[in-house]
């Protein structure tokens, strides 16, 4: 558990931006993933595959693009930077993958676990957004319109999921 609070509250405030990026993937993945109501197990694997190949994408296209702007090919140590400061990413979809499994080992009910996946990533989107608004230094209303802006994001894709799950 202190793991899971550490990934979201303590990371360093350049991974606030993986941290809400991985969370759009999982629950979208989970969204996406929801329609005809497969399994949880199998869920968790779509979401886990998902994350890790969009983690991948990321850190290939950010190695090609500091390739270009440094315009020499990149070593093995800088593109395993690279990865380490975007792990922020498939970090996101610890919590939710974990409820997945879950229901599929029968600890919860397979909706419930889903629904669970889907409030961590609601969570996870309020709690960065809490963090991004402190380290900028904003106003209350500033960081009201941080939260709301991602919560925004997060229901639209809960709503996605409830109305794929029809």
């Amino acid at each position: 558990m202190s793991r899971l609070r550490g990934y979201l509250f303590d990371t360093p405030p350049d991974q606030i931006a993986g941290t809400v990026y991985g969370t759009i993937v999982v629950m979208a993945a989970i969204a996406a993933g929801s329609h005809g109501e497969p399994d949880a197990g199998s869920l968790a694997a779509v979401v886990a595959s998902t994350v890790l190949v969009f983690w991948f994408a990321h850190v290939y296209s950010e190695a090609l693009g500091e390739t270009i702007a440094l315009n020499r090919r990149l070593d093995w140590a800088e593109v395993g930077s690279i990865a380490r400061r975007e792990f922020a990413i498939p970090l996101a979809a610890v919590a939710p993958v974990t409820s997945l499994l879950l229901g599929a080992l029968g600890v919860l009910e397979e909706a419930t676990a889903g629904w669970i996946a889907v409030l961590f990533g609601l969570a996870t989107l309020v709690v960065q957004g809490v963090r991004y608004a402190n380290v900028e230094h904003m106003s209350r209303l500033g960081g009201v319109v941080s939260v709301a802006v991602n919560l925004a994001v997060g229901l639209a894709i809960i709503g996605l999921k409830a109305g794929l799950s029809h």
